[in-house]
C-alpha cells in the first residue's frame, strides 16, 4: 500500500516538476510538432509545439515504480515488469515515428504496417514472457483463458500446448495493437488522451487493489475470489502511471506546451492493455476504455462510408473529436466533454466488475 502512494506521489511530481526542463531539451534538438495539413485551420498554431513528450511520464512512471519497491523493500514482481516492458516497448515504437516526424517535418512518419509489426514484436514478447514465472499456486502473469471480469471457463491449452499458445499470442496481438492504435487516434486536442487515460488507470488501479483484498490466495478460496498472479503490484504501476499522466497532464492542457506524441499515446494503449490482460479483464476494456473505441470507430465507420459511397463522408473529418471541431465547438469544449464519456464509461466499467464479483457472494 506505502509503495502505491510512493509510486503515485513521485511521478506525479517527476512529471509536474521536470516537464520545462524537458520541454526546454525538446526544443533545442528541435523536437517539434508538424502539423495535419488537412486538418482544422486552427491547429496551425501548434506547429513547432514540443512533442515526444511520452518520454516524460513513461521514465517517471518507471523510475517511481522501482523507487516505491526500493524504499519499501519490496522484490519488482513479473506481473508489473510486464507492464514495463509492454508500456516502454510501444512507446519505443511510437518514439521512431515521432523522431521521423521531427527530423522530416512532415505528418507521416513511420509507415503504418512498420507499426503494427513493431507493436505485435512487442506484444509475443509479452505474450511469450507472461505465461512463464508461475507463482506458488501456477499462476502465470497471462492467463490461457479469455477473462470479462476473471477467466471464462474454456482453457486455450485444451487445443493442444503449440495450438494453444498460437492462439493466446494471437489474442493478445489483437488487444495490443487495438489499444495502442486507439489511443493514438484519441491524441488530436490538447489533453484529451492524456485526461482520458488517467481514467483508465485509476480504474485498474482500484482493480488491481481490490483483487489483491479478495485474491484466491489470502482468502482461502473465498466465493468470488481473484486468480491473479500480483494484483497488488498491478495496482503499483498503475499508479505510477496514474501520477505521471497526472503532472504531464498539467503541461499538456490548452494552449499545450508539450505533446505526448506517438511516443505516450502508443506507452498509454500498451501499459492499459497490458493492465487490461495481466488482471483479467481483457473483455471489460471495451467499457473501461470506451471513448478510445468511439474514437477508432469513427475512423472506420468514415473509411467504409466513404469507400461505399465513392466519396461521401459521414463525418466532417475523422477522429471524430475533429468532427466537433469544425462543427464549431471549441476545443476545450471538446476535450472536457469527452472526458465526461471517458469517465462515465470507466465508472460503467468498474461498477459492472464490481457488480459481478456482488453476485458471486
Amino acid at each position: 500500500m506505502i509503495a502505491l502512494l510512493i509510486a503515485g506521489g513521485f511521478s506525479l511530481l517527476y512529471s509536474l516538476l521536470l516537464t520545462p526542463l524537458f520541454v526546454r531539451v525538446f526544443n533545442r534538438l528541435r523536437w517539434g510538432q508538424p502539423i495535419r495539413v488537412d486538418g482544422p485551420k486552427e491547429h496551425e498554431v501548434k506547429r513547432g509545439t514540443p512533442t515526444m513528450g511520452g518520454l516524460i511520464f513513461l521514465s517517471g512512471s518507471v523510475i517511481a515504480y522501482f523507487l516505491g519497491k526500493f524504499i519499501m523493500g519490496e522484490t519488482p514482481t513479473p506481473s508489473a515488469m510486464l507492464v514495463i516492458l509492454m508500456a516502454v516497448g510501444a512507446g519505443l515504437v511510437g518514439f521512431v515515428d515521432d523522431f521521423m516526424k521531427a527530423r522530416m517535418q512532415n505528418s507521416a512518419g513511420l509507415n503504418g504496417w512498420a507499426k503494427i509489426v513493431g507493436q505485435i514484436l512487442v506484444a509475443v514478447a509479452f505474450a511469450l514472457l507472461g505465461l512463464q514465472f508461475a507463482n506458488q499456486a501456477g499462476v502465470t502473469p497471462v492467463s490461457t483463458h479469455i477473462s470479462i471480469f476473471r477467466d471464462l471457463p474454456f482453457d486455450f491449452m485444451a487445443l493442444g500446448s503449440v495450438l494453444g499458445i498460437i492462439v493466446i499470442v494471437i489474442w493478445i496481438i489483437l488487444i495490443v495493437t487495438s489499444a495502442t492504435n486507439s489511443v493514438n487516434v484519441t491524441d488530436g486536442l490538447d489533453g484529451l488522451a492524456a485526461g482520458a487515460a488517467l481514467f483508465a488507470f485509476a480504474a485498474y488501479l482500484g482493480i488491481g487493489f481490490w483483487q489483491s483484498a479478495q485474491n484466491c490466495a489470502t482468502t482461502a478460496g473465498k466465493a468470488g475470489c481473484y486468480e491473479v498472479r500480483d494484483p497488488m503490484d498491478l495496482a503499483v504501476i498503475a499508479a505510477a502511471f496514474l501520477g505521471g499522466l497526472a503532472g504531464f497532464l498539467w503541461w499538456n492542457t490548452n494552449p499545450a506546451h508539450v505533446f505526448m506524441g506517438d511516443t505516450g499515446s502508443m506507452g498509454i494503449g500498451g501499459a492499459i492493455a497490458a493492465l487490461a490482460i495481466l488482471t483479467r479483464t481483457e473483455l471489460l476494456l471495451v467499457l473501461i476504455g470506451g471513448l478510445f473505441i468511439i474514437e477508432t470507430g469513427s475512423v472506420i465507420v468514415q473509411r467504409l462510408y466513404f469507400k461505399v459511397t465513392k466519396g461521401k463522408r459521414i463525418f466532417l473529418m475523422s477522429p471524430i473529436h475533429h468532427h466537433f471541431e469544425l462543427k464549431g465547438w471549441a476545443e476545450v469544449t471538446v476535450v472536457v466533454r469527452f472526458w465526461i464519456i471517458a469517465g462515465l464509461f470507466v465508472v460503467a466499467g468498474v461498477g459492472a466488475f464490481y457488480g459481478e464479483w456482488l453476485l458471486q457472494q
